[in-house]
Parts: C-alpha cells; structure tokens; sequence
C-alpha cells in the first residue's frame, strides 16, 4: 500500500503565538518557493495549546497546505480536570491530529500505557488522528531487545480501540535531544515490529495502511536515510522544526536526495 509520508513538527514548549504565526508563514513561503507538492509528502506542525487558534485561523483565512494538531489532549471530554483539554476543543479548532503518550508525557507526567489508550481513545472519538508514541530507553532495549517495549507500549492502545486511523511514532527515547539518532536499521527494525503488532491486533489491511514515524534527533543530513526503509513512513521532528529551513528541507527529502 502507498502510504503518504507524514513529517510531523512537534514544537514542544517553544514560540508564543505570535512567533507561530511567523513560523508558519515562513515555513508556507519557503515550501511553496521549492515548489513542494503536500499530497506527495504531508506536512504538519504541532504548536503549544496557546498557538493553535493563531495556527489554525492563518492556515484557514491563507488556505495554507500545511496541517496542524495539539501536542497533548485529555482522556475526558469535559467536567473539573484544571488545565486539562478536550479533543472536542480540538476538533473545534479544525486540528487533524493530536500527539498522545509522547516520552516526556510518560516520563514527566508519569502518564501510563492505560492513559495513553484512553487519550488515544479521546481522539479517535472527536474525529482526530492521534500520533501515538511509544519507545524505549537505552537500559530497557539492552535489556530486552528491539522492538519488545514498542510493541507491548502500542497493543494496550490496540486492545482499547476499535480499529481505526492511527499514527504512530517510533521514538528512541535514549536518541530524543541527544544528537544521536538510531540508525537506518534500527529504525526499520523497529517500525517493522511495531506493523506485525498492528497486523496481530487489527489485521494486515490496517497494518498496510498505518503510517509508522520515526522520532528521534532527526535532521535533514539523516532524514534520507530513514525514509528508504520500507515501514518508515515519516518523522516526527523535534527542536529541528522550530528552525524553518531546517525543518522545509527535512520535509522536501525526495528533492534533495532524488528519492
């Protein structure tokens, strides 16, 4: 199945909304200088909650091919939880996508595998794609092997939900922010486990059609190397997003590389 790769900017906590209002335009102006086609390869940025009307108006009003989501949503769709936002809010707002169980939601939030399915849940419900990742540490892939974590971390979420349109991203957690992204091999070794978990849960067809992204320092000098493999179907991009020609070049990957 020809699956459309997905390069996917996670801004974290990082530019208000004027500054994104900035960055997408630039990044809109620079793709479209490079004449770059977004049904060949989609283009999405994920900005701080604050950001997403600013994203969503000028994306809207300027009919920009560039899509956005939220970086975190609530399992809940409304009632007392301070702080927290509804995929309703969301869908709302016209986000496609939204990011659930992220490293450092698991890690600093202590968000478990059950949080995350029903997270994921939350927005397959308001019509979002989730982008759900899931990952390992240094000591736990030394200790159990590629694509073990991965793979337990997604059948939780596989089990919670009917079968439906889902991303997922493979993020090493011991490459996040280091410089020091998997290799190629790695990548697929990974991706590839994770599609024979989606074919066990959800049947080959879903399997096919699943996106699967790699995340993890990635750059525009690295990004070929990923997408030659055949169950890597993206990335999901860091602190190289918030840097505009950066994150164009990642995007244009088949341009630069002839792929």
């Amino acid at each position: 199945m020809n699956r459309t790769p997905l390069i996917a900017g996670n801004w974290k906590m990082n530019l208000d909304h004027l500054q994104a209002i900035a960055t997408v335009q630039k990044l809109a102006w620079t793709l479209k200088d490079a004449r770059h086609d977004h049904d060949d390869v989609e283009v999405a940025v994920f900005p701080p909650f604050t950001d997403l009307r600013s994203v969503q108006t000028l994306i809207s009003a300027d009919k920009l091919p560039i899509r956005f989501g939220a970086q975190d949503l609530s399992q809940y769709d409304s009632g007392a939880h301070t702080g927290d936002v509804s995929g309703a809010f969301l869908a709302a707002l016209d986000a496609q996508y939204v990011i659930v169980g992220h490293s450092e939601r698991r890690t600093m939030h202590g968000e478990t595998d059950e949080v995350v399915a029903a997270k994921t849940a939350a927005a397959v419900k308001h019509g979002l794609v989730p982008v759900v990742c899931v990952g390992e540490t240094g000591e736990q892939r030394e200790e159990r092997g590629a694509g073990v974590v991965a793979v337990e971390q997604l059948q939780v979420v596989l089990d919670a939900v009917q079968p439906a349109e889902i991303v997922v991203a493979y993020e090493p957690v011991w490459a996040i922010g280091s410089g020091q992204a998997a290799t190629a091999d790695q990548a697929q070794e990974e991706c590839a486990a994770i599609r024979r978990g989606i074919a066990a849960a959800w049947g080959e067809e879903a399997a096919a059609a699943t996106r699967v992204l790699y995340g993890g320092s990635v750059k525009s000098g690295n990004i070929a190397g990923f997408l030659r493999e055949p169950d890597v179907d993206g990335a999901l991009v860091g602190g190289a997003s918030l840097d505009v020609q950066e994150f164009a070049a990642i995007a244009r990957f088949r341009q630069h590389v002839g792929l």
